[in-house]
């Protein structure tokens, strides 16, 4: 077995309220960002697991994700890397 980290990014649907990412979309408008047009604030989760390979590693955090991590009626959820650690 080796150990993986696996980096998870959960963000709320799109067309979704998410009333974090519009009070800081409307904050950088105030401070003179106005190209911005949406922002959507989420989560960022390190897991560290060990399996056999790479492959597993990301089916066992995709599973961690459909059942506790991610809400699957308003998040989604990408997994960004998987690393040996």
């Amino acid at each position: 077995m080796t150990r993986f980290r696996v980096a998870v990014q959960i963000i709320p649907r799109h067309g979704l309220l998410d009333p974090q990412g519009k009070t800081v979309r409307d904050a950088l408008v105030t401070l003179g960002f106005g190209s911005v047009s949406d922002v959507h604030v989420g989560r960022h989760i390190v897991i560290e697991t060990e399996a056999k390979d790479a492959t597993a590693a990301e089916a066992s955090v995709r599973a961690m994700c459909e059942r506790l991590l991610a809400n699957p009626v308003t998040e989604d959820f990408t997994i960004a890397a998987v690393v040996a650690a």
